[in-house]
């Protein structure tokens, strides 16, 4: 086997890759419309006769669900199964004289693709894109596409992974000599406040049969879209081959790139033919900055030493399951911006194209990650986390046949954005006996670990170096400016092999209390957090040792999958929920990572609760005299409790280990409220008040007019007391009338043990919540909303045409 993965490696250099980034040449167009979708394996596909249903992409088949214990709680108890995509299309101005292709962002998984019964190809990784020449099957009309999905391993992830055409897809017209796939390559070898260099790297393919001299030509623009540099080269591209060029340029004076600043420019690089007419255009966003990592100093940025306060996310959105529109992950990411983070974690795979766009565009460094598991099984579970037997279907099944492209094309589709600091080529791969093993796990400490000590039987440990340091060479081949590493759970283990030498960043997971000894013992190894808990202590661990430079908290957001038994069927990690809504953490968090004064006030019924931040509620609620316990979350000098406007004291803003910021309160109706000061001055405050019953809906949109078909937007429903305050134990069922061109995508409340159809107009709030995503179907006219409940007014909410 591991010979084979070499051989995979070194070919893959010459190889034709069939993944491209989200493209940016000048023919390319999203083809996400008009599909047609049936579930189950069928040849009469192929003859037209089965029954269909109409479908526009990103489409995931899984989260329609229904949810049934007969699943996999890892994947959150929805189903796999198979399915089949279909496509009729003309090609409009067919040119039989062009080039066409098509791009997958990803499908899950094992995609198979026909384009009029010529059969292309398949690509079994679901996490990365692909595309296919159509070039020389295509017709001017009535061609067809066909794709078949195979995930009837149901069970072959120990997170959600959705089902079917999930992301984005493309079609590709270009002229013969044109850009190759990840075809330009922009890095900064040079950066300071004064000035910058940057280095273009380009390939350019030629299906013609002769010679085509041409001029290629880089363009660097600035946000106002002047042109602040310029270079141009002569090629003559050969025919049938790839052919590279590099070009130069500097300016001076940059704007750099950073999580405050996330400045970015265009690059716009031209193929011009002999006869001065276009051949192709490259447009990108691009920024300018400098990092580097220190084994006893942390990470500097643009030559400041800052803190990474990262997060780590999956790529489902609750009721959207993996198919998520753009501006759903765009205020997602804003409210990762107002927690303070300034860095995401892509855990365990690439995640959707536009994903890192907003990256760049919003300030967020990244680790982009490859996979869960390499050649051998991780534990899966069926019946719940850590109970019954695993399975262990996964990726490993393809992993010596793609698993060096799959770390390629990874590099090569995403390493043009500025946000992107590290790649990482495996999460966890290390778990002790999950499946690897070593002799020294009947020594020390290990908190995760499956089974009791070592286990002979298994894989030795020794082999995670071999294949680290080929996947690292893989990785390298196509970026250096990036380091490249892996996230540890048994680093014990590890270092009894050269897994963590062949790294050039260690990331440890969960394992803070070996920081100061691998320091000592390992003083050139760069050591960060690379998935953390949320207790202080693991944030103190980054913020008392310099040589510590990050902390990945687990989890952002909830996430379908890793559920515990029935009829659980996600995660509750997140500090925001499964429809994006803050819990009591959240605010816990922003107060130790974000610099705006702020404030927050829980309530729970004991001291132990309160210093261990559990079974928090932000709701002031009880019998009369009552002992509640109050816990307040700030980041500021000193915090002053009141109950109905009589003083409770003034605390100190700070935090133990062992002791959280509280009160013990006799409870009484009435508001309490929290005044936090910063040198004597009050800055912020946060009140709650006691809620009577239900009166009625609070209804917002995060849109008040649109502009386009296939636009999404969030309906949010709170339900409050006749003073407006929120009730959170006396849910009601919502239900939604749409009136113009637009459609429920789906309706999520955040409660993790829910089975109810996502799909469906109605569904019951959680904790006196709930949210719609909405999506425009046309553009004719106004967008009109009822939304209803049986004792309650009804509510509406236009939302105009622009």
């Amino acid at each position: 086997m591991q010979s084979k993965f070499k051989i995979l490696i070194f070919l893959a250099v010459f190889i034709q890759f069939s993944s491209p980034t989200k493209a940016q040449e000048s023919g390319k167009k999203l083809f996400n419309k008009g599909w047609s979708f049936q579930k189950g394996d069928s040849t009469e596909v192929f003859s037209n006769n089965s029954d269909w249903k109409n479908v526009d992409l990103p489409h995931d088949w899984s989260i329609e669900g229904p949810f049934a214990s007969k699943w996999a709680s890892g994947t959150g108890f929805l189903p796999g199964g198979i399915g089949w995509y279909k496509k009729d299309f003309n090609i409009e101005n067919y040119d039989p004289e062009e080039n066409y292709s098509i791009y997958f962002d990803g499908v899950y998984k094992n995609s198979e693709v026909w384009i009029n019964g010529r059969y292309l190809g398949k690509r079994p990784n679901g996490f990365i894109p692909f595309q296919y020449d159509l070039t020389p099957y295509l017709k001017p009309t009535n061609n067809e596409i066909l794709v078949k999905v195979d995930h009837s391993e149901y069970a072959d992830s120990r997170f959600y992974t959705g089902s079917g055409i999930y992301r984005n897809v493309y079609l590709l017209k270009q002229n013969p000599a044109h850009f190759a796939q990840w075809g330009v390559f922009f890095t900064t070898p040079e950066v300071s406040n004064n000035s910058a260099k940057a280095k273009i790297s380009v390939e350019v393919k030629n299906n013609r049969k002769e010679i085509v001299p041409s001029t290629i030509q880089a363009e660097l623009m600035n946000k106002e879209g002047k042109v602040i540099a310029s270079t141009e080269k002569p090629l003559y591209l050969r025919p049938g081959k790839q052919n590279y060029i590099e070009l130069n340029l500097s300016i001076e004076n940059p704007e750099l790139w950073s999580p405050k600043n996330p400045n970015l420019y265009n690059l716009k690089v031209t193929i011009i033919k002999e006869n001065q007419s276009v051949a192709e255009t490259w447009n990108e966003k691009v920024g300018f900055r400098d990092f580097k990592f220190d084994p006893d100093k942390g990470f500097f940025l643009n030559g400041e030493n800052i803190l990474i306060k990262g997060v780590c996310l999956h790529h489902d959105a609750g009721a959207l399951g993996a198919a998520v529109p753009k501006e759903v992950w765009r205020e997602r990411f804003q409210k990762l911006k107002d927690l303070g983070a300034n860095a995401i974690r892509m855990s365990h795979y690439p995640h959707q194209d536009y994903i890192y766009d907003l990256a760049d565009e919003m300030g967020f460094l990244v680790q982009d990650e490859a996979f869960d598991e390499w050649e051998f099984g991780k534990n899966k579970w069926i019946t719940g986390w850590n109970a019954g037997t695993p399975g262990n279907d996964g990726s490993h099944e393809d992993f010596a046949q793609w698993g060096a492209k799959d770390v390629q094309d990874m590099v090569r589709r995403n390493r043009n954005h500025a946000s992107i600091i590290m790649w990482s080529i495996g999460n966890e791969i290390d778990y002790p006996n999950d499946p690897y093993s070593h002799p020294v796990l009947d020594e020390g400490l290990n908190p995760q670990i499956y089974g009791k000590g070592y286990q002979p039987q298994n894989p030795p440990a020794a082999q995670l170096g071999k294949f680290a340091n080929e996947l690292v060479k893989a990785a390298k081949m196509f970026d250096t400016t990036r380091a490249v590493t892996a996230a540890l759970a048994g680093v014990t283990m590890s270092n009894h092999t050269i897994y963590p030498e062949v790294l050039d960043i260690v990331g440890y997971n969960y394992q803070e209390f070996r920081y100061d000894d691998d320091h000592k013992n390992y003083p050139k190894r760069v050591i960060y957090g690379s998935e953390n808990g949320d207790a202080l202590e693991a944030w103190l661990a980054v913020k008392n040792n310099d040589y510590i430079s990050s902390q990945f908290l687990w989890t952002a957001f909830d996430f379908i999958g890793e559920a515990r038994e029935w009829p659980n069927r996600s995660s509750g990690a997140g500090i925001l929920d499964l429809a994006g809504k803050p819990k009591p953490d959240f605010y816990f968090r922003k107060s130790l990572w974000n610099e705006n004064p702020m404030v927050f006030i829980g309530v729970t019924n004991s001291q132990k609760n309160l210093n261990r931040r559990w079974n928090i509620q932000p709701v002031w609620k009880g019998k009369e005299g009552e002992i509640k316990w109050i816990s307040v979350y700030t980041n500021t000098d000193e915090v002053e409790l009141f109950l109905n406007g009589e003083s409770l004291g003034r605390k100190k803003g700070e935090y133990t280990p062992d002791q959280m910021i509280g009160w013990e309160v006799p409870y009484q109706t009435g508001e309490l409220k929290a005044k936090a000061f910063n040198n004597g001055k009050e800055v912020a405050s946060y009140s709650l008040n006691t809620p009577g019953e239900v009166n009625k809906m609070q209804v917002s949109s995060s849109k008040e007019d649109y502009s386009d078909s296939g636009e999404t937007f969030m309906v949010d429903i709170l339900l409050v007391d006749r003073k407006g305050s929120r009730v959170i134990d006396e849910d009601k069922k919502i239900s939604f009338e749409i009136e113009g061109p637009a459609k429920i995508l789906a309706l999520e409340s955040g409660d993790r043990d829910s089975h109810e159809i996502y799909q469906s107009n109605n569904r019951k709030t959680y904790q006196g919540r709930l949210r719609a995503y909405v999506q425009t179907t046309g553009n004719s006219e106004n967008i009109k909303i009822q939304i209803k409940a049986n004792d309650l007014k009804t509510q509406k909410i236009t939302i105009k045409k622009e």
